[in-house]
């Protein structure tokens, strides 16, 4: 007696409700195993993405934006700071390091950062070809900006004013590259870094205003006949000089990254800086932290969803092997009377319920990695930002033990019947 084969006969008995059970159990597999993976690869991307970063100086706002803004360059900046005034926090002795970084333009959607060398050390980032910035007008691309502009060494690009793809003004300086990072799978990878001076220099030139031809033969005449003159005394050098340095101390930065040299610097740092300066201090784990708080309710939510979904799969299960049993009561004795035993009959129901179970599990996690696909595919649109398509084992090992633990469940309360069977009084056909 081939009890395999007795199985699949069986499970193609009621089409119906082995249809609606393996559809119910799919569409909860597939949400547990999507949002366990949304949850988790957002997580990563974001804990990838803070670098060596212990601490965020900027603008007085909201501290959270800050972090998004600076460490994560997903929100618009709460302002700018004088870079000589954020200069002083790097005189602290628990201070290891700060990167100072400005921002304003984009290429295509992708930031333009002004900062220094010490950048890419933050992300372990390292040169695929080419070399560092060095001069103005020289930026060094990250791995994902290469792969979507197609910018190579040597090419030359137009910066467009804001932080958004479409409606910036085009500048007039040409950018050069002459760098490509290796892929780091942080946000180092869409990020086009450049010299503070680049960035400086090019606002700079923006808010020159333009003279016509003739207001360029007064100046000229002007200068002339003041070189002509012998009045450069002392005094009039000293103000130039004077100037220079005011022009100098009065440069802005967008934010500071500052690194710790130890764990004490988190309780006095932070707080005498907003305390005691118009700059702000942002942690960023500890708010980053707090948004995990805010869309942990959602993934919550979510997930008990799927669990809810899965009970009710589970009694879709419970039914459609409960009524095999019930609509071939007279079948299944009589196969006893041929010489099965309850442990052969209970061995039909319980193939007939992992063959459903196995074949949810194969559509839902396909349909969870399609409709990750497209998540992960409009994160990328939206943010340029590529995450990592990794499914988690740990997550899928749960998900399966949960599976097959509800699965175990319909099957005992399904094959109560077969146990509790009186073969004389079914196939007398007494009920």
């Amino acid at each position: 007696m081939n009890i395999w084969k007795i199985s699949l006969k069986n499970f193609r008995y009621k089409p119906l409700y082995t249809f609606l059970g393996t559809l119910i159990l799919s569409v909860s597999i597939a949400l547990l195993v999507g949002i366990q993976q949304l949850d988790k690869s957002f997580r990563q991307q974001l804990d990838n993405s803070l670098g060596d970063i212990d601490m965020v100086v900027g603008a007085k706002g909201s501290p959270l934006q800050l972090v998004l803004a600076s460490v994560l360059h997903i929100d618009n900046p709460t302002g700018n700071i004088i870079y000589e005034e954020a200069k002083n926090i790097l005189r602290n002795p628990m201070v290891e390091k700060g990167v100072p970084i400005s921002y304003g333009d984009n290429y295509m959607g992708y930031r333009i950062v002004g900062t220094t060398q010490e950048f890419p050390a933050l992300y372990n980032a390292t040169l695929k070809e080419g070399k560092f910035t060095e001069e103005p007008m020289e930026v060094a691309i990250g791995a994902t900006v290469a792969e979507a502009t197609g910018l190579k060494i040597g090419d030359t690009f137009q910066s467009s004013h804001g932080l958004a793809e479409t409606g910036g003004h085009a500048h007039n300086d040409l950018l050069k590259v002459v760098g490509i990072y290796h892929p780091t799978h942080k946000v180092m990878d869409r990020l086009i870094i450049t010299g503070l001076q680049t960035v400086w220099d090019v606002h700079h030139h923006e808010s020159e205003p333009s003279y016509s031809k003739e207001a360029e033969v007064v100046e000229k005449e002007n200068h002339h006949h003041k070189e002509g003159e012998h009045h450069h005394d002392e005094e009039g050098h000293e103000q130039e000089t004077e100037h220079e340095h005011h022009e100098e101390r009065d440069k802005e930065i967008t934010s500071m990254l500052i690194s710790f040299r130890n764990p004490m610097a988190l309780l006095t740092i932070p707080r005498s800086i907003n305390e005691n300066t118009n700059m702000q201090a942002a942690l960023p784990k500890f708010e980053l932290e707090r948004l995990y708080q805010f869309t942990g309710v959602g993934v919550k939510t979510i997930t008990w969803i799927a669990y809810a979904i899965l009970i009710i799969s589970c009694i879709t299960i419970f039914i459609s092997l409960y009524r095999m049993v019930r609509d071939r009561a007279f079948d299944l004795a009589l196969m006893r009377s041929y010489g099965a035993n309850t442990f052969q009959l209970i061995k039909m129901v319980a193939y007939e319920g992992f063959m459903i179970a196995i074949i949810a599990f194969g559509i839902g996690v396909l349909l969870s990695q399609i409709g990750i696909y497209f998540i992960f595919g409009m994160i990328t649109d939206q943010y340029k930002q590529k995450m990592p398509f990794e499914l988690g084992y740990q997550e899928l090992l749960q998900t399966v033990f949960l599976v097959v633990l509800m699965v175990l469940f319909a099957i005992a309360f399904a094959i109560y019947p077969i146990i509790k069977m009186n073969i004389s009084k079914i196939l007398s056909h007494e009920k």
